[in-house]
């Protein structure tokens, strides 16, 4: 029959999609080890000279340090180098364990794993004015950045250049960063500004198909996304700079599955933005603005450039809200929502109106399913009632089957007669998985990389709705003191995988079954095939999927009573 054909077919694409998460997706890269070393200096142009700026010897440890004491982040910054390089987020810690470490976003040069960003200067070609290095020691006007107090970093270059960054921090996660020169020099002095994200080691990332990690920014009002591997090869082939683009406005840095590192520059000052990759006792990879016409600094004058640079979490209202107050283009677009983009930050939006109504974020998503099943509801009664006239006609199709099993086409044609004597379309119970697909998919990325959906309890053993079900029915939920996933992560299994596996058949068994006995052995297998996809599903994805079939199964047992009560024709032998 064309309609289980077309059924088998959507089925296995479904299965296929899902498989590819759990099958295909590539497996995590173990973190490269780094080590502090020299860095390559400037090349010939400005661009390559504020990109390269040297990194100096060996990074001692102990520097003096200005500390940073905000409501949402804490640390300190370098005043040698003049690096924010030391942030923790107080609001996220690392585990569940409420003794666990805070999440830590920036790292000092002189740890295991070097992530900082950095402000700076360069000479225009055939200038030579003494510029401050990673060497140079900053003088700092207070001990410690709060949201209430900034702090300014000064350093004289004893030729009449007074070079200062003056740094703010918000409540949340955003600092305002003012560069300036004052020239009390007798000459002139052309100079080109630039900031810098760098991250001397290349991290573990998730390395899923639905998650970007990597060099992250809007670019010409483009959403540009760079792989730690893809940046590391372009930049082989043109001597580091694997992405180059120059105008004004927009936005870019280094991203993490909850964490963004990404400057702010003035968005009416062009600017040149670089991705790169430095390969130097290890990788390195770095994100720089840099300045497209240097700034002229005569004699008694001054230049001074602002910006921001956000570091921090992925929070998507605090992202709407800096996205609406800078002025930014897609800065919300920091949170990977993908493709579905349309459907998928509206959803989360749903989703999370009703948890701060609920209070609890896998109750909101059950009560989304319901919202959703409302709003396809015509869509699935008109489906349910052709599969349930369909069952009905299941014995008329079968005995038209064996009397003309010889002549494939003239059966073809009866049973296109029968199905629209009888009204009944035979590819209708396609639809509400068709729909599904895009609203799966969305809910999927909400629940996998949105921060708030991050150590989410449900109820139970369930801590955290954006990572898989903790329980394992291969080890007696624990009481076997032996995790069978070692072995294979095929053999994970938990009590909600297996809640939807059941779900998943009795809602097969309510469908009409497909004449074919190959197709139908195949149907009968799929419930086994998803729960076993499903256990390395985060385990809110799979709730849904649970709670979605079962009221899937209250509509269908309804329309299928009340289609048997009001049968007309389908009576007739």
């Amino acid at each position: 029959m064309e309609q289980n054909r077309l059924f088998l077919a959507i089925a296995l694409s479904v299965a296929i999609l899902l498989g590819y998460q759990t099958f295909l997706a590539p497996h995590p890269p173990k973190p490269t080890e780094t080590e502090a070393a020299q860095v390559a200096a400037a090349a010939a142009t400005p661009a390559k000279a504020a990109a390269l700026a040297q990194s100096g010897p060996t990074v001692p440890k102990i520097v003096p340090r200005v500390k940073i004491d905000a409501p949402r982040v804490r640390g300190s910054v370098s005043l040698l180098g003049a690096r924010i390089d030391d942030l923790v987020l107080t609001d996220y810690r690392d585990t569940l364990d409420p003794a666990s470490p805070f999440v830590r976003l920036l790292e000092p040069r002189s740890d295991e794993h070097p992530y900082y960003v950095q402000y700076g200067w360069t000479p225009a070609t055939g200038e030579t004015a003494k510029v401050p290095d990673n060497e140079t020691v900053w003088t700092a006007s207070g001990d410690t950045l709060t949201a209430k107090t900034p702090v300014a970093l000064s350093w004289d270059n004893g030729a009449g250049l007074t070079f200062k960054i003056e740094i703010a921090v918000d409540a949340d996660y955003l600092f305002t960063v003012k560069q300036s020169v004052a020239n009390s020099g007798a000459q002139a002095a052309k100079l080109f500004p630039w900031s810098r994200i760098r991250r001397d080691y290349k991290p573990e990332v998730a390395g899923y198909y639905v998650l970007f990690e990597g060099l992250y920014g809007v670019v010409d009002g483009t959403l540009k996304e760079m792989k730690y591997d893809d940046a590391k090869s372009g930049g082989e082939k043109k001597g580091g700079l694997a992405f180059e683009s120059t105008g004004a406005g927009g936005w870019a840095g280094i991203t993490d599955k909850y964490w963004l590192a990404a400057l702010i520059p003035d968005q009416a000052v062009p600017q040149t933005v670089n991705f790169r990759h430095i390969d130097d006792h290890g990788d390195r990879y770095q994100v720089d603005y840099l300045t497209q016409d240097a700034q002229t600094v005569a004699p008694g004058g001054s230049a001074t450039l602002g910006s921001h640079v956000f570091a921090g979490a992925k929070v998507v209202h605090l992202l709407d809200r800096y996205q609406d107050e800078l002025k930014l283009p897609h800065f919300d677009k920091a949170v990977d929502f993908g493709w579905f983009y349309f459907l998928t930050k509206p959803i989360f939006y749903a989703i999370d109106f009703l948890y701060g109504w609920i209070g609890n974020f896998g109750l909101a998503i059950m009560l989304f399913t319901v919202f959703a099943k409302a709003v396809f509801f015509p869509l699935a009664n008109y489906s349910y009632r052709s599969m349930s006239k369909m069952k009905l006609l299941g014995p008329k199709v079968t005995a038209l089957r064996e009397r003309l099993k010889d002549d494939p086409q003239k059966m073809q044609q009866e049973m296109m007669a029968l199905y629209k004597a009888e009204k009944v379309n035979p590819a209708s119970g396609c639809l509400p998985m068709l729909v599904q697909i895009p609203v799966f998919f969305s809910l999927y990325k909400v629940i996998f990389v949105t921060i708030e959906m991050r150590q989410a309890p449900f109820f139970g053993w369930i801590h955290d709705l954006s990572v898989v079900d903790p329980t394992n029915i291969f080890n007696l939920f624990g009481l076997i003191p032996f995790d069978p996933a070692t072995l294979t992560p095929y053999l994970h299994l938990g009590v909600w995988p297996v809640v939807m596996g059941i779900t998943m058949f009795l809602q097969q068994m309510m469908n009409p079954p497909p004449p074919d006995p190959v197709q139908a052995r195949l149907f009968k297998f799929m419930p086994i095939m998803f729960t076993f996809m499903m256990g390395s599903f985060p385990a809110g994805l799979v709730i849904y999927w649970s709670w979605n079939n079962t009221l899937s199964i209250g509509q269908q047992w309804l329309i299928m009573r009340q289609t048997k009560l009001d049968k007309p024709s389908l009576a007739r032998t």
